[in-house]
Order: C-alpha cells, then structure tokens, then sequence
C-alpha cells in the first residue's frame, strides 16, 4: 500500500478538500476520491524521507545544488537520444487519456506520467510539456515544440480537442488510433520475420558450405580424377573460390549494391517507383494496399471526427501516409477539396482506392457522416490485413522451405557429380 496526498473541490460545499489516502495506486486514488463525490485537483504519492548519507567524492550537482552520483548520469548518444519508441508513446498517450478522463487535470496528470517514466528521453519531454503549461501555454504548443516526438497528427488531434474542449476524448480516440496502427505493424512485421530469418539461414548455410567444405572437395576431385569436372560442379567450384578468395571484394559489392539501393529509394522518382511496385507484387501488394488504405482512412476519419478542418487534416494524411503513390493521391484529393469539389472523383482518378471504398467514401460524403463511414472502412480493412497476412504467412514458409532445398540441393548435387562420372567409367 502507498500513502497519496490529494486536494480535490466538494461539488455540493464548492470548497477544495486536502487529505490523504492509503491505495496501491493513484487510479485507486483517483477512483475512490469520485466515489466520496470530490473532483481531483491534485493527487501525489507520498515520498518516504529518504536516508541522510554522504555525497561520495566524484559526484555532479545537478539542479538546486543536487548531488548526483555517476550512476545517475544519463548518457546521450548521439542520433538515439532524442528518439522515443512507437510503444512507449503509444503507452503514454493511453495513460493520459485515463488519467483526465478519471478527472485529474492535464498538468498534473504529466507530471505523474514523468515521475513514472523509464525512459530518460520522453521523461525529459514531459517535464518540458509541463513546464510549458505552468508558463501558461497550450498542450499543442509544447507538443509542436518537441516535433521530432509527437509528429502533426498528434498536435493537430490536440490543438483541436483543445479549441472544442474536449481533450480528453481526443486522447483517448488518438489512444486508440496508435494502439490499432501498431497492432496491424506488429502483424506486418510478424509475418516478414520467418521469411526473412529462413534467408538468413540460407546465406549463412551457403557462406560456410562455399568457404570451408566445397574447397576439400575441390581437393578431392583433383587427387581422384584425370578428366574434366562436370560443367555446373565447376560452376559451384568457381564461386566457391571466388567467394573464398575474394571476400572482401565480395562483402565491398554487396555493400556497395545495398547503398546504390538506398541512395536510389530516397530520390523522389526511386521511392515513388519503389512505393509503386510494392503496391503491384503478387501476393505481398494486397498487403501493402491494405495497409495503405486502412491507414489513410482510419487517420483521416480520427483527424475529422476530432473537429480537425478537411484541408488541414488531408495534409496530415498525405504526410503520415508512408507511401509516395497514396501521398499523391491525397494531394488531388486537397486540391479538388481546394477547389469546391468533391473527394470522389480523386479517389477514383488515382485507380489506389477499391471501388467498395470510393463507394462508402461517396456515401459518406453525402450523408454527412464521412468520419464513421471512414472508421468502417478502416475496421473493414483492418480485417482484410489480418486474413491477408495469415495467408501470406501460410505462402510464404513452404517457398522457404523448397528455396532452402533448392539451394543445399544443388551444392550437395554438384558434388556428387563427379562421384558418378567417376562410378560410371569404372564400369
């Protein structure tokens, strides 16, 4: 049990009570605080005094003439430190939400979530956000000042929240939209792991098999026979040395391929072609269109539905999108908008969206209740990725499994070659 100390107004007497309670947690605190009737103002743990030791030498002050030990030193390295997790701003933004929405005010209830917080990066983020709102600024203008952590959906959701006051809806509806977009990339991810480790295991299993057990063969064949090798056992021979022989031209290549590739994928025409052809694959496309679709829907449903103006929010989807062809099309979709015209016939124009959600976009538009319509296509296709990748999943191991026959096979196969050309002229 832990010992809170609460200040919170008597709705019936209009005065502020103080007082303490004996809970596990502050949600305990809070919920009972509502069941005596009384609004929170503030509620903190109570600290036990901690015990008066001497500062060993090599310590750094810190704030206010504080001691800190060399353990306590946090250090920044640097491109890591000012990046915070998908995960643990998803938690964040849950917590939050929960927090006001038990009736905690939004000040105090950062400055609970930053005494709590691991992580020394959005700890120091909180306390910054805080600050910001002691000081008498917004919650939006202390997230659009830390922009590499909180990008322009989740300022535009705040700002928004914060000018219809209802904050503590939009948290938790922005709560929900991250949980639900790291589920479907957990699943994405998920699936890639198996074929990506099985090609791993393929390149490990053919590195070693080139480098040390195909050289003894070679060394074999040359004692035990006159003749020539058979032509794909000197194929497999040739690269076997080649690889052996020139390692390090070979691991330059293949760094040198991987980099031309990534130079290529951030040139405005190579990502666009790159986006392109993910979209268009067998089998992995209808994932990737999937994904695209349900993001771009639940996103901008969540920004209208947020009271999020159209123009800014399609601005939003186009740069959270993560793909260059559905940014484009976005793009027509704010220009039409721009001009007074319709969202339907962009969507349509740019042969990305389904006919079944043009349809419902359409309806939506009509009826007046695009954000809903929007929410259903994004559960619809939240879905559809779910059963995609599953059967993707399904697909994907038995052609791992024959590719990694197929490779051992053809080296196994190419050293028994020899073997039976050599049975064959003894007979």
């Amino acid at each position: 049990m832990a010992t809170f100390q609460y200040e919170a107004l008597n709705a019936q007497s209009g005065k502020t009570e103080k007082g303490e309670l004996n809970v596990a947690t502050q949600a305990e605190a809070l919920a009972r605080l509502q069941e005596m009737g009384l609004a929170p103002v503030k509620v903190d743990a109570v600290k036990a005094a901690p015990k008066k030791s001497k500062t060993k030498r090599g310590a750094v002050k810190g704030k206010k003439g504080e001691k800190k030990g060399v353990g306590d030193l946090e250090i920044k390295i640097p491109g890591l430190s000012g990046r915070v997790k998908e995960k643990n701003l998803t938690i964040f933004t849950r917590q939050l939400a929960q927090l006001t929405s038990a009736g905690l005010p939004l000040l105090s209830g950062l400055r609970v979530l930053e005494k709590q917080e691991k992580t020394p990066t959005l700890r120091r983020v909180l306390g910054e956000l805080a600050e910001v709102i002691e000081g008498g600024g917004t919650f939006s203008e202390g997230l659009s000042q830390n922009a590499g952590v909180f990008n322009k959906l989740f300022v535009s959701m705040v700002k928004a929240g914060e000018l219809g006051g209802v904050l503590e809806v939009v948290l938790d509806r922005l709560a929900q939209f991250m949980e639900k977009a790291m589920r479907i990339k957990g699943k994405v991810k998920a699936a890639l792991f198996y074929p990506i480790a099985v090609l791993v295991v393929a390149i490990v299993i053919m590195a070693i098999l080139m480098v040390f057990d195909i050289p003894k063969f070679k060394d074999v064949f040359a004692e035990m026979m006159g003749q020539g090798l058979p032509a794909f056992t000197e194929f497999v021979l040739d690269i076997s040395d080649t690889v052996r022989l020139n390692a390090f031209g070979t691991l330059t290549g293949m760094f040198a391929a991987l980099l031309t590739f990534s130079m290529i994928g951030r040139t405005q025409f190579g990502r666009y072609t790159l986006d392109k052809l993910s979209l268009i694959l067998p089998v992995i496309g209808s994932v990737v269109e999937k994904v695209a679709i349900a993001r771009f829907s639940r996103t901008l449903g969540t920004l209208i539905n947020s009271g999020v103006p159209i123009l800014q929010a399609l601005n939003i989807v186009k740069d959270t999108s993560g793909n260059v062809v559905v940014a484009r099309a976005v793009q027509e979709v704010h220009d039409s908008v721009k001009e007074g015209e319709t969202i339907v016939a962009p969507l349509e124009a740019s042969r990305v969206f389904p006919p079944m959600v043009i349809s419902m976009v359409d309806v939506g538009e009509k009826t007046g209740d695009m954000p809903q319509m929007l929410e259903k296509v994004a559960d619809t296709y939240d879905e559809e990725v779910d059963r995609a990748v599953e059967s993707l999943t399904s697909l994907i191991e038995p052609i791992m499994i024959v590719f990694l026959a197929v490779i051992v096979g053809s080296i196994v196969i190419a050293m028994f070659l020899p073997l039976i050309a050599m049975i064959e002229g003894i007979e």
